[in-house]
C-alpha cells in the first residue's frame, strides 16, 4: 500500500485534471458578490437557481470589457476553469464576457447614457447657446474623411466669412477616443466661436469612440459651444446628448452653425426696402409738421394778432352799445311804467263819491274792525272828519 500524499500533491493533482479537462468553458448565469478591485482586477461569482461558482476577470481583459459589470446581470462568459492550489478553490477564469440576450455595445451605451444622465451631463440648464455669426469654427475630425470635404462644401456656399480651424483625429480604431479628446482639448484652448466634433456615417462599431465617457467628459467641460455631428440622421451616440447642439450629419452642422448668406441677402433687401418706406413715411410727417407749423406762425403773426385784437375790441365795443343802449331802453321803460302806475294810483282818480278812508290813532283799519264808542278819522283827498261810534248795524 501506497502511503498518503500531501495536500498540495492532492490540490496540484486537481488542478491539473480541471484545467486540463476544462481548458475552454462557455457558460451563462446571473451576477452577484460583485467587487471593482483597485488592482483593475474583477471579481464575481454567477449563479443559476441551483448553483453558484466563483469568477475572476483580470486587469488585462476587463480593460477591454464595453459595458459595466452589475448585480444582477444577467452574461455569457468565454474561458476556462482555474484552481488557486495554496486555497484548493478553483474558478471561473473570464476571458472574454458578453451581455446575455443584449449585443455589449448596445448595453454599453444605454449604462453610459443613464450614468451621465443622472450626473447631469444632459441638462438643457447648461446649453451653451451659438452665436448667431460666428468669426471662427474650429473642426475635431479626419482630415482625410469625407466628413471634412461635405462641410467645407456648404461653407463655402453659405457663408465664406467664417474661418475654419481643423484639429485632425483619429474618429475610429484603436486610440481614437484618445485622439480625440486630445483634439478637443486644443480646439477648446482657440478660443473658437463653435466647435464641431463629428465624422461621417458608419457602422456602430465604427462611430464607437464618440460613445466613450472620456470624450462625452471632453465635450461637457469645453467652454466653447459644440455641436456634434457624427453618422447620419438615424444615428445616435452619446456626444450628440452631450454637445449643446447635435446636427444629423457634418453637413447639417455647417447649416446650423452658419446663417444663409441668399437669406442674409434677402433680409437686406427688405431691411432696403422698409428703410425708404419708414423715411419717405418720417419726411412726409415732417413736411406735414412744417406745414402746420408755417400755417400756426402765420395765424399767430403780430399782423394777424393785432388784427384779432382789433376785432375784438370792435366787438365789444358793438357789444357795449348795445348793452347800454338796451339798459337805456329798460330804465326808460321803467320810467314809463312808473309814471303810468303812479297816475293810475293817484289818489283823486281812486275816490269816488261817498267813499272815504277809516283810521284809528293814524292806522288804516277796516270797517268791519269798527267798535262803539272808538274814535274814528274818515278821511278823504280834501277832509278830515273825527267821528264816534254810536251804533253798529249789519247789513244782511
Amino acid at each position: 500500500m501506497n502511503g498518503p500524499i500531501t495536500v498540495s500533491e492532492l490540490n496540484g493533482q486537481i488542478k491539473s485534471l480541471l484545467e486540463t479537462t476544462f481548458s475552454y468553458v462557455y457558460v451563462e448565469g446571473e451576477i452577484s458578490n460583485l467587487t471593482y478591485h483597485n488592482s483593475g482586477h474583477i471579481y464575481f461569482s454567477i449563479k443559476d437557481d441551483k448553483s453558484t461558482i466563483s469568477c475572476v476577470m483580470f486587469k488585462g481583459n476587463a480593460q477591454y470589457l464595453k459595458f459595466r459589470l452589475e448585480v444582477g446581470q444577467k452574461i455569457n462568459i468565454s474561458g476556462s476553469i482555474t484552481v488557486y492550489a495554496p486555497r484548493g478553490n478553483y474558478q471561473l477564469l473570464c476571458q472574454k464576457i458578453e451581455p446575455s440576450g443584449i449585443g455589449e455595445l448596445a448595453l454599453a451605451y444605454e449604462q453610459l447614457k443613464k450614468r451621465l444622465q443622472a450626473q447631469g451631463y444632459f441638462n438643457p440648464e447648461i446649453k451653451k447657446s451659438l452665436p448667431k455669426y460666428p468669426k471662427t469654427i474650429a473642426i475635431v475630425t479626419s482630415s482625410t474623411g469625407a466628413a471634412i470635404q461635405d462641410m467645407k462644401k456648404v461653407a463655402l456656399h453659405r457663408w465664406p466669412l467664417t474661418k475654419f480651424i481643423l484639429i485632425p483625429a483619429l474618429v475610429q480604431g484603436q486610440g481614437a477616443k484618445e485622439d480625440i479628446v486630445k483634439a478637443i482639448k486644443k480646439a477648446d484652448s482657440l478660443k473658437a466661436d463653435i466647435l464641431i466634433v463629428g465624422r461621417g456615417g458608419g457602422s456602430i462599431e465604427d462611430l464607437w469612440a464618440f460613445n466613450e465617457e472620456c470624450v462625452a467628459q471632453a465635450i461637457y467641460e469645453a467652454s466653447t459651444p459644440v455641436i456634434s455631428a457624427v453618422g447620419h440622421e438615424v444615428d445616435f451616440v452619446i456626444s450628440d446628448f452631450v454637445a449643446d447642439v447635435r446636427a444629423a450629419t457634418p453637413s447639417n452642422a455647417i447649416e446650423i452653425a452658419l446663417p444663409d448668406m441668399n437669406e442674409m441677402l434677402q433680409y437686406l433687401d427688405e431691411l432696403h426696402n422698409d428703410y425708404n418706406r419708414s423715411f419717405t413715411y418720417v419726411l412726409n410727417n415732417k413736411i406735414q409738421a412744417l406745414n402746420h407749423l408755417i400755417q400756426s406762425f402765420k395765424q399767430n403773426s403780430f399782423a394777424n394778432k393785432f388784427k384779432f385784437i382789433e376785432e375784438n375790441i370792435k366787438s365789444v365795443k358793438e357789444k357795449f352799445n348795445q348793452a347800454f343802449s338796451q339798459q337805456l331802453q329798460n330804465r326808460f321803460n321803467d320810467v314809463e311804467f312808473l309814471k303810468n302806475s303812479f297816475e293810475l294810483n293817484h289818489p283823486d282818480k281812486r275816490i269816488k263819491k261817498g267813499y272815504v278812508q277809516v283810521t284809528k290813532e293814524n292806522k288804516i283799519i277796516a270797517l268791519e274792525d269798527v267798535k262803539i264808542d272808538d274814535v274814528i278819522d274818515l278821511q278823504s283827498t280834501h277832509k278830515i272828519v273825527r267821528s264816534k261810534v254810536l251804533d253798529i248795524n249789519s247789513i244782511k
